[in-house]
């Protein structure tokens, strides 16, 4: 059985979650997409995400937009004198 310390600390778990953000996988900074939308670019980094919704206030990356992001990674690899 638990005791008030276990529940108090699953209390201030739950109050210290965020809903309708997700980290961007490539730069790690918090991102809000507007609700409902399939795909959201990153404003920090530029990198496309294709998202889906756990429930209507929770977002979830499903994966990359490839076309998006293969064209950022080769542009910055143009920079860096690369191929």
């Amino acid at each position: 059985m638990a005791d008030s310390s276990d529940k108090n600390a699953v209390r201030k778990n739950i109050k210290g979650r965020t809903t309708g953000q997700f980290r961007c996988l490539y730069c790690f900074e918090r991102v809000e997409p507007s609700k409902g939308a399939t795909e959201f670019t990153c404003p920090n980094c530029g990198y496309a995400w294709r998202i889906s919704w756990f429930t209507p206030d929770e977002p979830r990356i499903r994966g990359p937009v490839w076309e998006t992001n293969e064209r950022l990674s080769r542009e910055e690899m143009e920079k860096q004198g690369g191929a």
